[in-house]
């Protein structure tokens, strides 16, 4: 106690090694749950523009293959939308992130020395990981890492069929095209030559594609366990070997 009234009266002195009273620890336990709740929340905020795309894109593909004389181009109209999709939900995975990163800190630092019978131990080294996040709030991923993951989640799916589609309907939709002209013509999107339209679909799906495989690549090489919830916490790389329980003593 003595400890905590000297460090108290002159900030500059040693903190206390821990607090773990009974209120410090229902209130972490309250804190937990709001920031679990947050992250559902903002879960299933993802969970709303995904479905937004998947309906788009259903009625895109009913519009071009409704009749022999429609269009190809919703199906265009409806990957431009997806792009919209992809970075709202991006941008909403990133606060995501945020909740997650709280929630999964308070499980690392708080639950997982209680589940290892150390006890409810709160340190305070005058600046961990937890209480600067709640000082500056920032973001734990970067725009392109979460696009990334969102393509490589659901929307490189949603592009391919897309993409699948759109080759479907110049190619075999009323009849199968028996040239490379008709086919180029088939392709043709109002003022926009059908090859020019083509070269900039290809060129679409291998920049999503690039971009899904390159956030994925950083990923593994990051060899930093948690890198993207613990950035300033080394002591979670070196987590000790669970030792064996032992035989069981039947009374």
């Amino acid at each position: 106690m003595s400890s905590d009234i000297e460090f108290l009266e002159d900030p500059e002195s040693d903190p206390p090694e821990a607090i773990a009273g009974s209120k410090e620890v229902g209130a972490l336990a309250h804190l937990y749950r709001a920031e679990v709740y947050r992250s559902t929340i903002w879960r299933q905020r993802l969970d709303q523009t995904t479905n937004w795309a998947v309906i788009t894109t259903g009625i895109g593909l009913s519009v071009s293959f409704s009749s022999a004389s429609a269009s190809p181009f919703p199906i265009v109209l409806v990957g431009a939308l997806c792009i919209m999709f992809l970075m709202l939900e991006a941008r909403r995975y990133r606060f995501f992130y945020v909740w997650r990163f709280r929630a999964r800190v308070l499980e690392i630092a708080f639950y997982v020395p209680m589940l290892r019978g150390q006890g409810a131990r709160i340190p305070l080294d005058r600046g961990t990981a937890l209480s600067d996040d709640y000082e500056k709030p920032q973001y734990r991923i970067s725009s392109l890492r979460a696009i990334g993951r969102r393509l490589r989640r659901n929307y490189g799916w949603i592009f391919a069929i897309q993409g699948a589609a759109y080759f479907a309907k110049i190619a075999i939709h009323p009849t199968d095209v028996l040239t490379w002209g008709e086919f180029v013509r088939r392709a043709h999107l109002g003022p926009i030559p059908g090859l020019v339209a083509l070269i900039c679909g290809l060129l679409f799906h291998v920049a999503w594609i690039t971009l899904a495989w390159k956030t994925w690549f950083d990923e593994r090489s990051d060899k930093t366990k948690m890198e993207d919830f613990l950035r300033s916490r080394s002591d979670v790389n070196r987590r000790p070997k669970a030792q064996p329980l032992g035989d069981i003593q039947q009374d």
